[in-house]
């Protein structure tokens, strides 16, 4: 079982910002196109962001169009971490969020652990 743990979800106003960090001891993030998908109540899972394995000419990014310019996906290659900065969030971005990895240009095969991020006045 691949195990992927995550932390700094909660409660935020509508313009506020969070960062999700997500670690493991099971493999080396930096050899795996990496995700983060988010699950809001009564809806489907939504892929928001991929980062792919490091490759000759760096990783590439992408992301969905409800969070592009607002949501940025980093890695730490070091401390084996990845991260989602979230700015300017808005009450639908209100969801379960997970760290995943098997991810492509818009899909996450495989999640870990989730969070819970509340956007509210």
């Amino acid at each position: 079982e691949v195990q992927m743990a995550i932390s700094g979800g909660g409660s935020v106003q509508p313009g506020g910002s969070l960062r999700l960090t997500c670690t493991t001891s099971s493999f080396a993030m930096k050899w795996e196109d990496m995700g983060w998908v988010r699950q809001a109540p009564g809806k489907k899972l939504e892929w928001i962001s991929t980062i792919s394995a490091i490759s000759g000419s760096g990783s590439a990014i992408y992301y969905a169009d409800s969070v592009k310019e607002r949501f940025t996906i980093l890695r730490h290659n070091g401390k084996n971490e990845l991260y989602l900065q979230m700015n300017n969030l808005k009450t639908e971005d209100t969801a379960m969020y997970y760290c995943a990895k098997d991810c492509s240009r818009t899909n996450c095969v495989t999640r870990g652990q989730g969070t819970q991020v509340t956007v509210s006045s």
